[in-house]
């Protein structure tokens, strides 16, 4: 008995210790409730409009439209939210995201010409960048303590997966009842999210404007200062530092998730497609949810190791299982492999996605922390948006299978692609910790 207390201590004690920091539990569980779009409305709009339009090849493209979109505005909302503050930017968002959602699910319901639908698909966009935001909140509220932040990291990695094991059934199940009442929960969540996220005050972090007026500096001087303090910190000629944060090691990592979004998106639509050809439709939630809670267990025991082994080594490792494994489906004959492949990678994938916010922690400064977050998201988005569009053509031909062998030369590609940017993402784990130091 001792010996499992000793070691539930060591894999719970150090979250249980951050989740009782003043607020932390409540704006951290409000960003993950309010991020209940990202699970499931991918899911809902593919379930719905094959139902309504009998189109695998439309509903790719409708979820290909809103990745793109997501994608344009996921940098451009985190860029402002760092410039003038999380609230000032997300409850604009959210009216606007409620309206969208609302019309969508009606013409979606009363079979409209399909133009309608893209028209009014891209408004799903707009979606606050909850999670960079709370993670913002945790680097801003440990400040200075690396060993906490990195566990922080790992929990919001553990609450994401909960997100993703509670949408992804959830998604399926009530798109299958009716597209309106998955759309209604979703909305739900996100109101009750963003209440519980924006009307915490104290942790939010200072924004751009705020700091620059602190300074005496207008907000592109401000801005200025900090490219050059970057540039100063990674090595490069502060003189010819830029305002953008988009250098070498910020463009390998982007791209890297270009490539983990496309074969993972089109590994989704491919496993919907293949569980209705076997007549299983109804377990496909169950399905992705079974990789979500191996990512959480995979997030739970990652975060409460102090790694001593370099993160690129880390990051190289977790990104190969995953993609190597995900490649694998082509050769499954029935839903229940693919669940047990799922089950055995998916404890690398919470942590491929930590490796890359903590990459990013050596790649920006802390007040362009959203944004740089944001950046990476976009880019999956972008590569889901590519994948899932692929995948809808080769299912519409050639059935499941032909998706599958879409995954896997998607898979096998963006592993090779992460590998030509190996050395931009190996020297940005070995330069210091923007946040670390003081200009």
């Amino acid at each position: 008995m001792q010996a499992i207390k000793d070691v539930n201590h060591r894999v719970f004690g150090g979250y249980a210790e951050l989740l009782r920091l003043p607020h932390a539990a409540r704006y951290s569980i409000g960003s993950v409730i309010a991020c209940m779009p990202f699970p499931m409305i991918g899911m809902t709009i593919t379930i719905s409009v094959q139902h309504y339009y009998g189109s695998y090849g439309l509903a790719g493209a409708l979820t290909a439209v809103q990745a793109i979109a997501l994608a344009i505005l996921t940098p451009l909302l985190g860029r402002l939210v760092d410039k003038f503050g999380q609230r000032q930017i997300s409850i604009p968002s959210i009216i606007i995201w409620i309206v969208a959602a609302i019309a969508l699910v009606t013409c979606i319901t009363h079979r409209v010409p399909e133009w309608m639908l893209y028209v009014i698909t891209p408004f799903l966009a707009f979606i606050p960048p909850w999670g960079a935001m709370s993670r913002a909140r945790w680097t801003n509220q440990l400040k200075g303590d690396n060993e906490r932040i990195n566990r922080a990291l790992s929990l919001s990695g553990v609450f994401d997966e909960c997100m993703w094991v509670v949408g992804n059934p959830l998604a399926s199940i009530l798109a299958v009842i009716s597209g309106v009442l998955a759309f209604s929960f979703t909305g739900m969540c996100v109101i009750v999210g963003a209440l519980m996220f924006l009307t915490e005050l104290s942790t939010e972090p200072p924004s751009q404007t705020q700091l620059a007026r602190a300074a005496g500096l207008t907000r592109k001087q401000y801005r200025e200062r900090e490219a050059a303090r970057a540039a100063a910190v990674q090595g490069a000629d502060a003189d010819k530092a830029k305002d953008s944060i988009l250098g070498p090691g910020l463009i390998a990592v982007c791209v890297t998730w270009f490539g983990l979004g496309a074969f993972q998106s089109a590994t989704g639509i491919s496993i919907i497609a293949f569980a209705k050809e076997q007549d299983m439709a109804q377990y496909t939630g169950f399905v992705f949810a079974c990789f979500s809670f191996s990512s959480l267990c995979g997030a739970l025991v990652y975060g409460a190791k102090n790694w001593v082994i370099p993160l690129w080594k880390r990051f190289y490792f977790c990104l190969a299982v995953v993609n190597l494994g995900i490649s694998c489906f082509v050769f499954a004959r029935h839903l229940w492999v693919i669940m047990i492949i799922y089950l055995l990678i998916g404890v690398c994938q919470a942590p491929t996605w930590i490796n890359g916010n903590q990459i990013m922690l050596h790649l920006v400064p802390p007040s362009r922390f959203t944004e740089g977050v944001a950046w990476m998201g976009a880019m999956n988005s972008i590569g889901a948006s590519f994948g899932s569009a692929v995948a809808g053509q080769f299912i519409d031909r050639y059935g499941a299978h032909g998706g599958f062998m879409t995954v896997t030369v998607l898979a096998l590609a963006s592993l090779a692609i992460a590998f030509i940017g190996f050395r931009q993402i190996k020297t940005s784990t070995e330069t210091p910790i923007l946040a670390e130091v003081t200009v």
